[in-house]
């Protein structure tokens, strides 16, 4: 996913081993496997190591950036293979799938598993609780009912689970996951959404939420850099990692999504119109319940997918800030690319967008 609320868009299964071994490596050996973006197997026989990598949903907004960063920061990569599949059903199948994977590395003895999740594991939950620079271990009641949070919380705690599990060889399996914030950059489909909303009313977007509602966000890169780093580190440090949880998190800074999304849309000649919210909390629930209630009722014959939902109303107006080192301490993240970097990065995209204000 991602979107606005943290999510990340990998959907697929990923598997993989080292190029030219058997299917069963012994303890000299390990497979890797990344569930939802990345998969690789490394071999550890030869002095320079061979990583074959296979992405799945890697023309996808997460997927898309860590494929590039395997080509730009991955100097043993041998082979790197993309695949991408869209699934209708992909929510309600996402904790079947993720079985299946799991039952796919005891039975192949891949050791390695990563789960690309989500903040919204955790929240922001459904009784609007603020989440103030919490980290791993932060108390937090994590009450959902929107099928998104639902069956990502399922899944990452299925693959927890089978931390340690025994493989096909004897070996135990270890598994993390990956909890991104709020993603943005090149390629967000909710920033080009509305970047083109603001087109269309003239130049304006219009506030709805308060300034005061801050939200952890991270660029698209520096998730990419993070997913790389727990490849490299994983089996090196599995007592350590194993059974893990990790935001990811950078130098980007705290603001409510519409003032963080001016960051780039402003120089790009939008402007957010008001400092308060111009439209009443209460019109703007009526207004999801009636995007939520239009979706359903064009279920059967199209794709309808509005920005103003019950849920991301929900999301938009809880805040919901990280404050952790956790991946530092455990495997020595540090960000890629630096706020400066990513804003510019970001900037740059928009400008170059179809019918750009500038």
């Amino acid at each position: 996913m991602g979107q606005e609320g943290g999510g990340a868009s990998g959907r697929g299964r990923c598997v993989g081993r080292p190029a030219g071994a058997p299917k069963e490596d012994g303890p000299s050996g390990g497979q890797f496997e990344y569930l939802g973006t990345v998969a690789a197997g490394m071999a550890d026989s030869t002095e320079v190591r061979e990583l074959v990598y296979l992405v799945t949903g890697g023309c996808g907004f997460l997927g898309e950036h860590v494929v590039r960063m395997l080509l730009q920061r991955e100097p043993r990569l041998l082979e790197l293979r993309v695949f991408d599949l869209h699934l209708g059903a992909w929510l309600e199948e996402l904790k079947t799938g993720t079985k299946n994977v799991i039952e796919a590395c005891v039975q192949t003895g891949t050791r390695f598993l990563v789960y690309t999740s989500s903040m919204e594991v955790v929240g922001p939950n459904i009784k609007g609780h603020h989440f103030y620079r919490g980290n791993e271990d932060t108390p937090y009641e994590a009450v959902h009912r929107h099928p998104y949070p639902c069956s990502k919380a399922q899944a990452e705690r299925l693959v927890l689970e089978a931390n340690g599990r025994k493989v096909h060889g004897g070996l135990p399996l270890v598994t993390c996951a990956l909890r991104p914030t709020g993603i943005y950059g090149e390629g967000h489909q909710i920033m080009r959404d509305f970047y083109h909303q603001g087109l269309r009313l003239g130049g304006r977007l219009f506030r709805t939420i308060p300034a005061s509602v801050e939200h952890g966000r991270v660029y698209v890169g520096n998730v990419a850099w993070m997913h790389v780093l727990v490849a490299r580190e994983l089996q090196q440090r599995a007592a350590l990692m194993g059974g893990q949880v990790y935001f990811c998190y950078d130098q980007s800074p705290y603001k409510s999504y519409e003032d963080f999304n001016m960051e780039f849309l402003g120089p790009c000649g939008l402007r957010l119109v008001e400092t308060r919210p111009l439209v009443p909390y209460w019109l703007l629930m009526l207004l999801a319940a009636l995007n939520a209630l239009l979706q359903w009722l064009l279920r059967p014959l199209l794709l309808y997918a509005p920005l103003l939902n019950p849920y991301t109303l929900a999301v938009a107006n809880t805040a919901f800030t990280v404050n952790t080192d956790k991946a530092r301490r455990h495997f020595g993240y540090e960000p890629l690319f630096s706020w400066e970097d990513s804003r510019t990065r970001t900037i740059r995209w928009v400008q170059a967008m179809e019918g750009s204000a500038r």
